[in-house]
Formats: structure tokens, sequence, C-alpha cells
């Protein structure tokens, strides 16, 4: 059975927004064009429905981790800040950002919260899995059709007879062969002594 881990998270949590956008419990507030991620970011995110892509994000860590809380999310998504001369430093990601999309996910029953177990925090619903699973078997899918057309191709090739080629002859130059440079005591030898 295909699972999350069957498949490349970049492209389920592509996928996977694509789904949220249809929800209409999950919506971007007004001030998601302005903010910034973080402390440790100098801008804005550059795409427009980043806000989609973090709730898949987000979702997906949940599902690995949960139960998990949002102290543990905002390190997830920190980074270091570039500080100019002195040393970079680590710093966290936004926590009302984090905050404001889990309780979305919430409202649309894919998380919910755990206090029975050891770690205190989200952990992700049935519904949240099922969700998440059958992007995951889309992709899969798909990964499958694309490795299946792949054989076919080869052993068309194979089929097909090769017509000879005439073979063409190349021309080759003698190598000359260098000869042994010679002392100078052999050079005295050789030499007839004249008087």
């Amino acid at each position: 059975m295909a699972n999350i881990y069957n498949c490349d998270p970049s492209e389920l949590i592509e996928k996977s927004s694509e789904e949220l956008k249809k929800l209409e419990s999950i919506k971007a507030p007004d001030w998601a064009l302005f903010v910034k991620t973080g402390m440790h970011k100098e801008r804005p995110p550059l795409k427009n429905d980043w806000w989609y892509v973090r709730t898949a994000s987000v979702l997906r860590q949940i599902y690995r981790f949960g139960p998990i809380g949002v102290s543990k999310l905002r390190t997830k998504y920190g980074g270091k800040k570039n500080r100019g001369v002195k040393k970079s430093h680590f710093y966290k990601a936004s926590g009302s950002i984090i905050r404001k999309i889990i309780q979305q996910l919430e409202k649309e029953e894919f998380v919910k919260k755990d206090l029975k177990s050891v770690h205190k925090g989200r952990s992700i619903t049935s519904k949240g899995k099922k969700f998440l699973d059958d992007i995951a078997k889309t992709i899969s899918k798909a990964e499958v059709k694309v490795e299946k057309k792949e054989p076919e191709v080869k052993t068309e090739a194979k089929e097909k007879p090769q017509e000879a080629k005439p073979e063409t002859k190349k021309e080759t130059t003698p190598v000359k062969k260098e000869t042994p440079k010679k002392d100078e005591k052999q050079m005295q030898k050789e030499v007839p002594k004249t008087q």
C-alpha cells in the first residue's frame, strides 16, 4: 500500500497544496501577502500560494512526527539569520503562522490535540491520513506508469535488426622509433681521436 514514505516529498506537498486550495476552511489571511515566515528571513515569500504549501508541509510533518507541538514545528521551519559581519544565529520560524495553520487543519478535522501520550501536541486523524495517503497513491501510480514505458522502448530497439555498417579503414601513420640517447661517455668512445 502506498503511503507518504513511498513517494517524493516535494511532489506530495505540491499535489496536496493544490487539493487544500479546494477546501473552504483553509484560507490564507489578508496579512499573508506582507508577512515574513520567520525572523531569519529577509523578505516575504515570493509565491502567492505559499500559505497552502506551508499547510501541506505542516500536515506532512504532523503525520511523520506527531504528536508534535508548535514549538518543535517552529524549530523545523527556522533557519540561520545573516547578521552581516557578526556570526549568524539560528532563529525559530513564526509561531503565529504555524498556530493559524494548525487551527485551520483542526477545523477541517485533519489533526487533533493529543494529550494522552508522552509527547503532547497535535497528531493526525484518520481523515488526515487518508487525505495524504490518497495523494501518495496517485503519485506512486504515475511513477509506475513512467517506469513501465521505459522498458517497452528498449525492447522495440532490440527487435529491429541493425544494418551492417561498412567498415572504414583508418589511415595509420607510421610511428617513429626513438633512438636511445647516448651518454657523453659513449660519444667520446665512438669519436676517434685525431692528433
